[in-house]
């Protein structure tokens, strides 16, 4: 005989798989922008059953799974998992954020994306940073949000103000610098030339 601990487990994950059921087949469905009937049509199972499944009161067999994931073109696997949450949030304080000088630079994502950086400056009145020259073939886009952005490349200044976009070679010696009397904001999207293998 198993231990109260087991069966309360046991019956718990068997509750849960209806329900995991219903909400991963009715949200697929929907993110598909389908109606029941149709998903049933496409799947080769009874509009009821369907209108069951989501309803998680229904036991579906093994093949009544099969087809409704290979209409929603999804493995069972994804159908039987808990459902998967629609968002992800960080908070500001869960960014990482770094100060160069009086400069703050915050990545704007909390996940790294292959040979990519993306940071927001914020330079308060009359900071300069230097920035860090990146592999050779690589680009980098500024914009500037608010304020002013003064970018110098090698020896040569541009003076950005709100909507404005520069595209230069990002192995290259520059800087960044706010020349003027409020805080300034911009964004830097880093292209790194891929590293040959």
């Amino acid at each position: 005989m198993l231990p109260y601990w087991q069966k309360v487990n046991i019956m718990s994950t068997t509750h849960s798989i209806p329900a995991s059921i219903a909400r991963n087949v009715k949200q697929l469905r929907e993110a598909r922008n389908l109606s029941q009937e149709q998903s049933a049509r496409l799947s080769g199972v009874p509009r009821a059953t369907w209108a069951n499944l989501e309803s998680g009161t229904a036991n579906p067999t093994v093949l009544v799974l099969t087809k409704v994931a290979a209409g929603l073109q999804v493995s069972v696997e994804e159908l039987l998992s808990p459902p998967r949450a629609t968002f992800k949030f960080y908070p500001v304080s869960a960014l990482q954020t770094a100060g160069r000088g009086s400069v703050q630079v915050r990545k704007l994502l909390p996940d790294s994306i292959h040979n990519m950086e993306l940071d927001r400056m914020e330079l308060p009145p009359g900071s300069r940073m230097t920035g860090i020259p990146h592999r050779t073939g690589t680009r980098e886009y500024l914009t500037c949000e608010t304020g002013e952005v003064v970018l110098t490349v090698s020896e040569e200044t541009l003076r950005l103000t709100p909507g404005d976009v520069v595209v230069f070679r990002g192995d290259q010696k520059h800087s960044y610098a706010n020349p003027g009397d409020r805080t300034a904001v911009a964004y830097s999207i880093v292209v790194l030339r891929p590293i040959a293998e």
